[in-house]
């Protein structure tokens, strides 16, 4: 097929923005729906749910496409990225910077129906999507950043919903924060020889022998975190239940990546998306269901 072509063009660029693989996608959902459902007491509205919903899909597929943008002249070198759109040179770096833009430019159009105050935090939403590339070249742990940018959507979620952004929004912030990096760095241990080579800094490189340790300790700081917020909040029994399946789910992980093979790393990683769902039934439930301890 020629390579100029609108379909292939099109498929390429949805390569490009990582829709073939939607875990990124999930994995930034499920804390947003996390704190929509918070801020709503579980009855979040149905306009603003989906605002959320599409949000996330654009502003994940332009940070793909940022993400591959900086790292152009490193994933070739890497086994698991060497076959994406830009290391393999079938889009060219106007078109990454102009597909990024569009996608941006969307997800602002699509917020525009809320507040102000949700329309000033994309902002820094933005900027930290944007920007997190580059952290790999010289934090240590670039994965915290990422936290970061990956939570942005609770306390936009808590401003759509309720105009302001009170503590418990940068509680659940600091509790998934801690998510991310575990779950990130189980992807990191997947390239840990590649970027050792290539110089790129990751938590799995600084973290060393001891990375699938740092793992389970993150994991654990998050379990402790979603704990004491559903203390604070004074829910009742579907959240702890939520939070007991979740803590099964992520002990059964260091199973997989204690012996770094790298296929069992990235399945670890990838069954992070069952631990933010059934969070978020329990979440849910806990909200519409009427069953305390």
């Amino acid at each position: 097929m020629n390579g100029n072509t609108l379909p292939s063009r099109l498929s390429l660029y949805a390569k490009l923005m990582r829709l073939d693989k939607p875990i990124g996608i999930l994995l930034l959902l499920w804390p947003t729906l996390w704190g929509l459902c918070i801020a709503s007491q579980g009855r979040p509205d149905p306009a603003i749910l989906i605002i959320f919903l599409l949000g996330t899909v654009l502003m994940r597929s332009a940070g793909c496409v940022i993400n591959d943008y900086a790292d152009r002249d490193f994933d070739p070198q890497v086994e698991r990225t060497k076959l994406r759109p830009m290391a393999t040179g079938s889009v060219s770096t106007r078109e990454a910077l102009l597909l990024a833009g569009t996608l941006a430019a969307c997800a602002l159009l699509l917020i525009l129906p809320l507040n102000g105050l949700t329309l000033w935090m994309s902002v820094p939403a933005v900027l930290l999507a944007g920007s997190y590339p580059y952290t790999k070249r010289f934090l240590p742990i670039p994965q915290a950043y990422l936290g970061l940018a990956f939570s942005f959507g609770i306390p936009m979620a808590f401003a759509a919903v309720n105009g302001k952004v009170d503590a418990v929004a940068w509680y659940l912030v600091a509790a998934n924060l801690f998510w991310v990096v575990a779950y990130d760095t189980e992807y990191a241990m997947v390239d840990k020889v590649d970027d050792l080579k290539i110089g790129i800094k990751t938590s799995a490189i600084t973290f060393g022998r001891f990375d699938a340790e740092a793992v389970m300790i993150c994991h654990l700081a998050f379990l402790l975190g979603m704990a004491a917020l559903g203390w604070h909040l004074q829910r009742h029994a579907w959240w702890y239940l939520g939070l007991a399946v979740a803590a099964v789910l992520i002990a059964l992980q260091y199973r997989q990546i204690r012996g770094r093979d790298r296929l069992k790393c990235m399945q670890a990683f990838l069954d992070n998306n069952r631990v933010g769902a059934v969070l978020f039934i329990g979440i849910l439930l806990d909200y519409r269901v009427s069953w305390p301890i």
